[in-house]
């Protein structure tokens, strides 16, 4: 199994999607956050189709790491359930492998 995880997780506003960047950046759960705008989110909510416009925010980090961003994801995140979802990364770049588990602090 890998070592490495994408995260995934959306948000209402680009400032949501900054404070969760920053509260896992800050406290080194993550080596790169991106934040990707213009998501159109068609789902079904509470029996009813709905629709929103939202910020996509991608997590690079460890797997040991997965349940600290998740609590930080929630702690942040105004959804009553937030999608926070990971994963796996079954090939990459091994010097950019390397950089993200340099830059996470371990478990």
């Amino acid at each position: 199994m890998s070592a490495f995880v994408v995260g995934l997780v959306t948000c209402s506003s680009r400032g949501e999607a900054r404070k969760i960047a920053r509260a896992i950046l800050e406290k080194k759960l993550a080596a790169c956050v991106n934040i990707i705008g213009g998501l159109e989110s068609h789902y079904c909510w509470k029996n009813k189709l709905e629709n929103a416009q939202e910020w996509l925010v991608l997590i690079k980090t460890t797997r040991p790491r997965v349940r600290a961003v998740m609590t930080a994801v929630k702690a942040a995140h105004s959804y009553e359930v937030p999608e926070v979802i990971f994963v796996t990364v079954t090939e990459g770049e091994r010097r950019y492998l390397n950089w993200i588990q340099a830059c996470v602090k371990p478990k």
